[in-house]
């Protein structure tokens, strides 16, 4: 963080998406502060540096990953500005070559997630967990890598996959039994949704809960917010300016703004992560908010 010329700078990680393009493309940009944004493709890398060497003044963060560095005590604020969100259904896949699968057919079985504590993961386990009656402590879940948040600990129906495996080659050659994917890998054809008709599934589900799955949210340093409240506040109307000048995202837009738009599904998640013991309990949602990011609308 620097200040030069009364223009604050701030190291920020943010990823490329149709909701940031305007603000890192400098369409959208402010006479008060500037964005040293790190050249990082996958933000999901390098959330570990976040919670960990507090290397950002601004980040997007995963959600559960947030509420860990919270129970945990580590000096960051939540901003009410969802900057990735989807819904989670579809990404829970096995493979037809080996004979269809059900959320009731998971008990006994072997599950490949990226890590125990990725946000896609806790949100796929809730809803097997909540909607599906699925036992979680029945499953092993195989992982691969650490969770961002040095001090949690995985469980211990969590195991780690051989070094040098790969998710998906291991859900090919049957030694998952299903796994939670993205991207590219969903376009092949042999990996099924483990839900049926996912989409319709997770607009019922969406519609049950009244709440969207986020993804990913904005953070910024406790310095920050208590040092310079008004840079804050120019970091989400900055970031909100930037989503309103992408395209219409459809009914189901996870990317909201405001703690009352997104109240419910904060809660959802907070309820997860709880059941799963990825925090050590329930916290009200007001509380993951600092004064100044509370009332941010």
């Amino acid at each position: 963080m620097s200040n030069e010329s009364n223009v604050l700078t701030l190291k920020t990680l943010l990823g490329d998406y149709p909701n940031t393009l305007a603000l890192k493309g400098g369409e959208v940009r402010s006479p008060n502060i500037a964005f040293d944004f790190a050249d990082v493709k996958v933000p999901n890398t390098a959330f570990k540096d976040v919670v960990r060497q507090l290397k950002y003044d601004v980040a997007e963060l995963a959600i559960v990953t947030y509420l860990q560095a919270k129970a945990h005590g580590k000096p960051l604020v939540l901003l009410p500005a969802v900057v990735v969100g989807a819904l989670a259904h579809p990404y829970l896949v096995y493979n037809a070559e080996r004979g269809k699968l059900a959320p009731a057919d998971l008990k006994g079985r072997r599950v490949g997630i990226r890590a125990y504590s990725v946000t896609t993961a806790a949100w796929i386990r809730g809803i097997l967990q909540n909607d599906h009656g699925v036992d979680l402590d029945s499953i092993k879940w195989v992982t691969f890598e650490d969770p961002h948040v040095a001090e949690y600990q995985d469980p211990v129906t969590a195991v780690r996959a051989p070094a040098g495996k790969q998710l998906v080659q291991m859900l090919l050659d049957g030694e998952i039994a299903a796994g939670v994917i993205g991207g590219a890998d969903l376009k092949d054809e042999r990996l099924q949704p483990v839900i049926d008709n996912p989409k319709e599934a997770a607009k019922a589900w969406c519609d049950k809960n009244g709440a969207l799955p986020i993804n990913h949210m904005l953070v910024v340093k406790a310095s920050l917010a208590k040092s310079n409240p008004e840079a804050v506040k120019e970091v989400f109307r900055l970031l909100r300016q930037s989503k309103q000048a992408a395209p219409a995202a459809g009914d189901l837009d996870p990317i909201q703004f405001g703690l009352e738009n997104i109240r419910p599904s904060l809660d959802l998640i907070v309820n997860y992560s709880a059941q799963q013991r990825l925090i050590p309990a329930k916290v009200a949602v007001d509380e993951l908010f600092g004064d100044v990011t509370r009332n941010l609308v």
